[in-house]
This record gives C-alpha cells, structure tokens and sequence, in this order.
C-alpha cells in the first residue's frame, strides 16, 4: 500500500487516561462512558472512532458523489458506535457494533442509497471493519 497519510496518536493510561496526536491537534483527557462504569465526564475510545468513521464516511459519499458527478449538499453522517461482549457465548473479549445514519440533502432516496452503498464499498473504514464487526448503514434523501 502506497502511505498518504500516517495519524501518529499515543494513548496513555488506557481508557482512564490521555490522547494525543504528534502535532498536539488532538489531546483529550478519557473515562469510562457512564454504562461501563465510568462517570462519563470526558470523551472515550468509541466517541473518538465514531467520530473518525462518520467523518470518513461522509467523504466517501462526497468522493463517489463526484465521481458519479451528483450533487449532494452538505453530506451528515451520524455514528453510533456500541461495544460489547462477544455473543459467542466464551464469556472472552469485546467487540463493536456501528450504526452509520447518512443524509444526502440533494439526493432522493435511491440516489442517497445507492451513493450510501458506494461510500460504504470505498471508505476505509468501512474496508478495514468488514467481515469483523457489525456495520449497519442507512442513507436518506432530502428531495
């Protein structure tokens, strides 16, 4: 793979803990979300991942928009990013499930899903969950 772009991020003190990238653009103090035990005060891993995905996603749609020289608008995608115990029933591990809510506001319904499905084969996200976790997608036009 020819390298674009490398984030360069150290977490330290683990989900209790700190983020920060090289260039210092992201530094947030961590907890526990609120339904892990935590008081939920300050943001956390699947807050941040959430954010990364939904921001992808939404330039994956504007890139295959482009490509296919249709309008879009301003693209919203909301992620709501779940984690849990593995339902494989060995007590062991966690895993994720996402839900990915995409609006495209100059797109009617099938043009918003079919770019949605475009987006959701291109975006590498999307590319490095597939066949790992959950990902469900839902697209809705705004004309």
């Amino acid at each position: 793979m020819k390298v674009l772009y490398t984030a360069d991020v150290t977490a330290e003190g683990a989900r209790h803990g700190h983020v920060r990238s090289s260039d210092g653009l992201l530094d947030h103090d961590l907890a526990l979300p609120p339904g892990m035990g935590g008081k939920g005060d300050k943001t956390n891993p699947e807050q941040l991942f959430g954010a990364g995905y939904a921001a992808c996603f939404g330039g994956a749609v504007e890139f295959m928009a482009q490509q296919a020289k249709k309008p879009t608008g301003t693209v919203s995608v909301r992620a709501r990013v779940g984690v849990g115990p593995f339902d494989e029933g060995n007590g062991e591990g966690f895993t994720l499930r996402v839900e990915l809510d995409v609006t495209i506001p100059e797109q009617d319904q099938k043009g918003a899903e079919e770019l949605a499905a475009a987006a959701h084969r291109v975006c590498p996200y999307s590319n490095a969950t597939r066949g790992n976790i959950e990902v469900v997608v839902r697209a809705k036009g705004g004309k």
